[in-house]
């Protein structure tokens, strides 16, 4: 293709993704920083000091604690801290949870002591994270952002075509000022390829992102059924220890870490006979990996591990990336940086194409008055 083709290309992409590229830099500004932001404004429940070699209570008089606290409701799961000596309850007052109807319950996890009780709601980084993620209208929301990333690719791939054999006339950083025109337009070219790496990790990543519901719920209903066919029908059964379930995936599987137990149920994608634990690596790379681990509830020796396929361990890698998420603070004030830089070089699109716009119809415009014809000249 010519290069005139691609700069058509590299125009409409661009304008067509403007929009909506503008809103997920903006709203993904405070998400890469989300976790300094929540310990900033929202109260941590932490567990009082204690001795370091205060011993845990058993998680089955943490699961009775909860359960004598809300009489007749449902444990839908329990989430131990990896940080704090804590341990988080969710109940519900229906086995298949409601949107708002269950709560969470921090208990201290050395006296069993309630420390916190919270029903989820919607804060201020909730609804940007939701916003970012969907713009609230769920998963056509999540596919038709997943499609501007695509065209954001585009863009950027046909502005790297279009920049290159233009800029090799020029040394690299040039910015002329001819003209205000040809100097933003030198600036965008500049900022655009010296970003152009970050650029395309995370619209890739943000695209892989949007298929993360598609692809996990494609998993579950392949995977589970199969699995758990012959257990479909039956009541939901009674756990004799959900400490002995624990410490026997932890003995089987001791480079992992539990993160969540979730208890037997008969809702869509669960087991009545069996707890899902989740489980996550224990090393900075294997951290962002999690995998379920489905225990027997009457025998918790009898334990299966299902293989998690190549394209959900892509997408376990590619969200954190995504944010920044890998390298702690240094990393997000980079992410933050290119970030800002997007934006700009997004507005500076919009003002380069507003400008040639508009010379355009003032040249159409002095094109379609007629000369006035002198009489008394002499041709």
């Amino acid at each position: 293709m010519t290069i005139k083709i691609w700069s058509r290309i590299h125009t409409w992409t661009s304008l067509v993704s403007m929009l909506f590229l503008l809103m997920l830099c903006v709203t993904g500004l405070p998400l890469i920083f989300h976790h300094e932001i929540d310990e900033l404004f929202e109260e941590e429940i932490s567990a009082p000091p204690m001795a370091a070699n205060t011993p845990r209570a058993s998680l089955d008089r943490v699961v009775e604690a909860a359960q004598k606290l809300y009489p007749g409701q449902f444990i839908l799961f329990m989430q131990p801290s990896q940080t704090e000596p804590v341990v988080s309850v969710a109940t519900s007052p229906t086995a298949v949870p409601l949107p708002g109807m269950f709560r969470r319950t921090t208990f201290d996890a050395r006296t069993v002591e309630v420390l916190g009780d919270e029903v989820p709601h919607l804060d201020v980084m909730n609804i940007i994270l939701r916003i970012h993620r969907d713009m609230f209208v769920g998963l056509p929301g999540e596919l038709f952002l997943g499609v501007i990333g695509l065209v954001f690719v585009v863009s950027i791939v046909s502005g790297i075509v279009v920049y290159w054999p233009f800029m090799r006339r020029l040394d690299f950083g040039s910015i002329r000022y001819t003209s205000s025109r040809v100097k933003w337009l030198d600036g965008h070219n500049l900022l655009g390829i010296v970003t152009v790496t970050w650029a395309l990790v995370v619209g890739l990543t943000g695209t892989i992102n949007t298929l993360a519901s598609p692809l996990s719920d494609l998993w579950r209903a392949q995977y589970l059924p199969t699995l758990l066919a012959s257990y479909v029908g039956k009541p939901v059964a009674r756990i004799p220890s959900i400490q002995a379930v624990v410490d026997n995936v932890q003995e089987k599987f001791p480079d992992r870490i539990i993160t969540q137990v979730i208890m037997p149920t008969s809702g869509r994608f669960g087991s009545p006979q069996h707890l899902i634990v989740g489980t996550k690596g224990s090393t900075p790379f294997t951290a962002r990996m999690r995998e379920p681990i489905l225990v027997d509830a009457n025998d918790a020796s009898n334990m299966i591990a299902p293989q998690v396929p190549w394209y959900l361990k892509v997408l376990q890698v590619s969200r954190p990336l995504h944010f920044g998420d890998y390298g702690e603070l240094p990393l997000k004030i980079i992410w933050a940086l290119f970030d800002i830089i997007t934006i700009i070089i997004l507005l500076s699109g919009l003002y380069l194409w507003a400008i040639k716009k508009r010379s355009f119809g003032i040249d159409r415009a002095s094109r379609s008055i007629p000369r006035m014809v002198d009489p008394k000249r002499e041709y």
